[in-house]
Order: C-alpha cells, then structure tokens, then sequence
C-alpha cells in the first residue's frame, strides 16, 4: 500500500462517547473482514493502574464483518459480538435446513446505538486533508487521522 489515495478504507474502532482507539488503513479494493484483526491488535484502552484494557465487553460492527472466523476470534476472547447476518448467509443457512446450524444470536436494540463509528469518523472527514487525501503515503495519511483524534480526544 504505497498511497493513501481515493482507493484507501479507513478501519476503526471507537468508544461509546465517539473517540477513536485505532486507525488501521486498508486498500479500496479489500475485504472489510481480514482488517478486523488488525483493529483488534491495536485496541488498547489506558486504564487508572496497571495494564491497558485489550478486550472490550462488546463489538458492534456492520454485515461486512458477519464471518464465522470472527465471531469464533470474538467468542474465544469472551467478547460479545453484535453483528447482523446479511441475507445471503441466512438463505444459505436456511437451504441446509436443520443442518445449516443455530443463527448467530444478534441483540438488535444494542446494535441501534452503534452508529458511534459513523459519528466517530465524520468530524475528521471535515478536514480538508482527510477528506480529499492528498497525502501520497498511507504512512501520512495516517498521522492525519492521528491528529484528528486527538482533537476529537480534546474536545471531550
């Protein structure tokens, strides 16, 4: 990934007061799915005394992130996943009949409050920097993305 160009997906992970955690950059033309990884590797959450806090109580993410290998990677970690199945992983589901498995379970009243990353991520995009990304490198790009944070972490 040389550029930070039109062709680059801004991967993050946000608190319940809409901060930003971690900023992980993807190519345009990616799978939403194996960044997730990435997110959750970099998430750490500062703590009063000891250690930073690595393992959320929740994971709200859209249909983009309903694969099996992450709600295990969830499940093993004790985290509880709030994520939607999209249509087509439920007709499959569905056609198999009683072989098809248990539907993931989904909490839809939690998922309606997770539009914190959507709130999250358009005060930086107002930066004419961010917005547009002239920045050649994602390296850069990124320390933009960087920057904005900490004003979103400033103003609260």
């Amino acid at each position: 990934m040389a550029r930070g160009g039109l062709t680059t997906k801004i991967h993050l992970a946000a608190d319940g007061g809409c901060r930003p955690l971690v900023f992980v950059l993807a190519a345009g033309q990616t799978v939403d799915a194996p960044t997730f990884m990435d997110v959750m590797a970099g998430l750490r959450v500062a703590r009063r005394r000891g250690r930073p806090r690595t393992r959320p109580d929740v994971v709200m993410a859209d249909k983009a992130y309903s694969f099996r290998a992450i709600r295990n990677h969830l499940s093993r970690r004790g985290i509880r996943a709030v994520i939607p199945v999209p249509a087509d992983q439920r007709g499959h589901r569905l056609r198999w009949g009683s072989r098809g498995g248990r539907p993931p379970a989904f909490d839809r009243e939690t998922y309606e409050q997770g539009n914190t990353v959507e709130r999250c991520i358009n005060p930086p995009k107002q930066w004419r920097g961010i917005a547009t990304r002239y920045e050649k490198t994602a390296t850069i790009y990124l320390v933009g993305l960087h920057i904005a944070g900490s004003f979103l972490w400033s103003a609260c």
